[in-house]
């Protein structure tokens, strides 16, 4: 991790992940295990311009942060694995990636996949419901499915200008 030892690369994360706390306090709350957020945007970003490894770092800050300032429940682990595996994600699929909008398509859906509907899913599950996985799947598979084509939507808003000025910025 020699990116860490620099300073743009340092003030970029910290930025982002500043952001990324602050976007955790908009949310749209629908039921108790039904919320609408916007949280994984500042992941992809960092993914995105500072690769997996440091957006790892930045989801899982993203998620301690935001508890650390405004808690809206109990602290859990599970959703801060959840944010480390999204800037893994993010970071593999675009990082020095040319932008493509199937790129974008690509990371939007295996991120769903992977942490919405699988990990959020089964840590909503087991804090909660206690229901079983596959009918608390079935409460919120509709929810992140609506979703997919909003965050590629936003997603691609936010690294088409990312994009643009990536060189510029020489991260």
């Amino acid at each position: 991790m020699k990116k860490l030892k620099d300073v743009k690369v340092l003030t970029l994360a910290a930025m982002i992940t500043a952001v990324g706390i602050i976007l955790g306090f908009f949310k749209i709350p629908i039921t108790q295990i039904i919320e609408i957020r916007f949280g994984s945007l500042p992941i992809a970003v960092a993914g995105m311009s500072l690769g997996p490894g440091i957006a790892a770092i930045v989801g899982a800050l993203i998620d301690i942060g935001g508890y650390l300032v405004k808690p809206t429940g109990p602290f859990f682990p599970g959703f801060t694995i959840s944010g480390i595996v999204s800037g893994l994600i993010f970071g593999a699929i675009l990082y020095k990636k040319e932008f493509h909008p199937i790129r974008i398509v690509a990371a939007v859906l295996v991120h769903t996949l992977i942490v919405g509907i699988i990990m959020n899913t089964f840590w909503l599950d087991w804090m909660y419901l206690k229901a079983g996985f596959f009918n608390t799947l079935m409460i919120r598979l509709p929810k992140e499915l609506a979703m997919i084509p909003v965050n590629i939507f936003l997603l691609s808003i936010f690294l088409l200008g990312l994009d643009r000025i990536r060189d510029y910025a020489k991260v």
